[in-house]
Order: structure tokens, then C-alpha cells, then sequence
């Protein structure tokens, strides 16, 4: 499976694309962190057969129970891209356009995986 990436510009929320970004996916959990959850991010997980391990925002009026053992899982992805920003072009955003942007993002990837596999 091909990895997703949505580039927005620096004032947009994470959670506005993410209905983009999991459309379609294949998984049997989404795992992301308390800035996700919203009903509409649950709901299309439930929707797509996943089960969403978000943790609850503070403010809900219903909590939401979580796999607490599957969402400790979540700094895989974290580590990530900690390594994508230890390269400086990325974390800098050297690149003007997003095209070029992109490419780098994803030539990172690429670099990412061959050392992991």
C-alpha cells in the first residue's frame, strides 16, 4: 500500500482533509490523536469497518472508550515523521511550489522504507 499525503497550507487544521486522506483505506483501525476526534472522523471509520482508536477529547459530553494498548502503537507513526524532519529541506519547507515539495516528502519515504525493510 502506497502512502497518503495531502499537503494544506499552514493555517488548516490536520483534521479537515483527514475524511480525504481515509477514504477508501483498507485497515481495521485508525489510530490518530485527540486532535482527530470529531464525529465525522468516527463516524467514516465506522462506516469503512475500522475502529477508531482516538481518545476522547476532554470536552465531549460522551466519552468514548479506546484501545489504550493499541493507541500506545501511535509513536510508529509519530517516529516517522520525526525522521522525515531531520531532513532540512522538509522540515524547512525549502522547496517553493508543492509539487517539488511532494517529490521530496515522498523521496523521503522511499529512503525511509528501504532502510526499514
Amino acid at each position: 500500500m502506497l502512502p497518503r499525503i495531502i499537503i494544506t497550507e499552514g493555517t488548516t487544521a490536520d483534521c479537515a482533509p483527514a475524511g480525504r486522506l481515509i477514504e477508501g483505506l483498507p485497515a481495521d483501525q485508525l489510530i490518530a490523536d485527540k486532535g482527530y476526534d470529531s464525529d465525522a472522523i468516527v463516524d467514516q471509520a465506522k462506516i469503512q469497518g475500522m475502529d477508531a482508536v482516538i481518545p476522547p477529547k476532554k470536552n465531549r459530553k460522551v466519552q468514548r472508550s479506546y484501545d489504550k494498548e493499541l493507541y500506545k502503537a501511535r509513536h510508529l507513526v509519530e517516529n516517522a515523521f520525526l525522521h522525515l524532519k531531520r531532513w532540512r529541506g522538509i522540515a524547512t519547507r525549502y522547496a517553493k511550489n508543492t509539487a517539488s515539495f511532494l517529490a521530496a516528502v515522498q523521496i523521503r519515504c522511499i529512503a525511509l522504507w528501504v532502510n526499514i525493510s
